[in-house]
């Protein structure tokens, strides 16, 4: 599962990385999905071996003892022995796993309790998993998690004390840019200049937050306060069925936000295209566009999908003075099939500041953003449940692979150590789910057998691990076919 933006950081790199792919970053395709797929391995073999170190650890301060400490799986390559563990590099490297004593059910007598009667000195193990107090058991199957949050912890507050460049809307309110005539934004009665006081549940909510929550809302009508003229006004906003909720925006309700309060300078045009054709030049700053001054690319993308192949009227400041143009756009189509209308070009990036903080408030800032990152993977969890929020909206190993790809080819090292960050979390957050053959499910067996003061028949709980089993991989298969179904090649086959 897959909660993307918890962070203005990591919101932020996604809004960039999206560009970097949309505008036609200078990868192949291929080239793209060979950096994707290796750089997802990657991070995630590193998250699974943090994950799979703090059990180990815990077992050694327990005095657990650890057979085999893996990096990677399948056949052993090399490694050494030391104090009873197999320290080992493994073919397979992707992340790693800790083999305890006795861990395994049914791993003859060495894990009987160490109060039973029928244990005698001849067959009792004290090195046994099982032979340990349930309160020492929980406390190594928490420390797997324990490691991601950690490891979360770390990374962001590494971003924060680093270069981190932080785009200037995303610190102040949400403000309307454009709103389309006959959208859904309209008939919600948002106007130009409306400042969002109110959106789902979130109060003064940011540019990030209105995008997370209406993604989290497709197909639902959210409650929705803005400021106009002084005065708040309460509507309620109805989100659109995105048919790919990875390639949603907010202009697919009909909406724009204010992301600066400059005109757009224009850093490419595109040869052959009617912008160049009709004399435009890079560092041109747009003022209007038929009178309307747009304070974000994607006003400009909304706008020109309203007004079709009709000229439009763009006027720009080129050295102080003003040039005016008449321009038709060419009709084209975006990668989920709706007709677009472009007059070729790109603009610079909004305006950004650099966010370096110290090393405490750095952590503390680290800290808040993982209490928010918690927060929402229990609110998409409670809307799966509840029906409000859909499956697809979730994304498995190619949305992880897809996303890390865009982030690793994004320059400098914050970008991926942000969104490293933000998977550690979830991977923590999602073993501690109280489900069977996960940590959390074992957790909760221990704690209800500390209750009771006595095992529970061991036939039942294998009954209940393999039908947790059957679960897993059945939702493991319909997220990876939602996966796979949001790939446009993919999606266009009639099957």
């Amino acid at each position: 599962m897959l909660a993307p933006g918890r962070q203005p950081v990591n919101f932020s790199l996604q809004a960039r990385s999206r560009e970097c792919t949309e505008n036609g970053y200078p990868y192949t395709r291929m080239t793209f999905v060979l950096v994707s797929i290796v750089s997802m391995l990657v991070m995630l073999g590193i998250l699974v071996l943090v994950h799979e170190f703090g059990h180990f650890a815990v077992a050694k301060l327990c005095g657990v003892r650890v057979e085999t400490f893996s990096i990677g799986f399948g056949k052993r390559l090399f490694g050494f022995r030391h104090g009873g563990t197999d320290y080992r590099i493994s073919l397979l490297p992707l992340g790693g796993y800790v083999k305890m004593a006795g861990e395994m059910s049914g791993e003859s007598s060495i894990g009987k309790p160490a109060n039973s009667p029928a244990a005698d000195a001849a067959e009792y193990d004290p090195g046994s998993y099982t032979n340990h107090p349930r309160w020492q058991r929980i406390l190594i199957l928490c420390a797997g998690p324990a490691a991601n949050f950690v490891l979360a912890l770390l990374l962001l507050a590494a971003v924060y004390m680093g270069h981190n460049e932080v785009p200037n809307y995303l610190s102040g309110p949400a403000i309307v840019d454009y709103v389309q005539p006959g959208s859904a934004a309209a008939a919600a009665g948002l106007q130009r200049g409306d400042r969002f006081v109110h959106f789902d549940g979130v109060d003064n909510p940011n540019w990030q937050a209105i995008s997370l929550r209406s993604l989290m809302n497709l197909n639902h009508s959210v409650p929705v306060v803005v400021e106009r003229d002084g005065q708040q006004k309460q509507t309620s906003l109805q989100l659109p069925a995105e048919p790919n909720p990875d390639n949603f925006n907010l202009r697919d309700a009909g909406l724009t936000l204010v992301e600066q309060n400059v005109p757009l300078k224009i850093a490419i045009l595109a040869p052959g295209m009617p912008g160049a054709k009709a004399g435009l030049k890079v560092g041109d700053a747009i003022e209007s566009v038929n009178g309307i001054q747009p304070h974000s690319l994607q006003s400009m993308i909304l706008y020109l999908r309203q007004n079709g192949d009709r000229p439009v009227a763009l006027s720009v400041l080129r050295d102080g003075k003003p040039v005016n143009f008449i321009i038709t756009p060419e009709k084209a189509v975006e990668p989920d099939g709706t007709p677009a209308y472009e007059i070729g070009f790109n603009v610079e990036p909004p305006p950004s500041h650099i966010a370096r903080l110290t090393a405490p408030a750095a952590f503390s800032q680290s800290v808040r953003d993982n209490i928010k990152g918690t927060t929402l993977v229990a609110d998409i969890l409670r809307r799966l449940v509840t029906a409000r929020m859909s499956v697809r909206t979730l994304s498995g190993p190619v949305g992880i692979a897809r996303m890390t790809g865009q982030v690793a080819s994004l320059p400098g090292w914050a970008p991926l150590m942000a969104w490293t960050s933000n998977i550690s979390l979830q991977l923590g957050l999602l073993n501690l789910l109280p489900i069977p053959i996960l940590d959390g499910g074992t957790i909760l067996f221990l704690l209800i057998e500390s209750i009771l003061r006595h095992d529970l028949n061991e036939q039942f709980k294998e009954r209940v691990f393999q039908v947790a089993f059957v679960f897993l991989i059945l939702m493991t298969v319909v997220i990876l076919v939602s996966d796979l179904s949001k790939i446009p090649a993919i999606s266009k086959l009639k099957l």
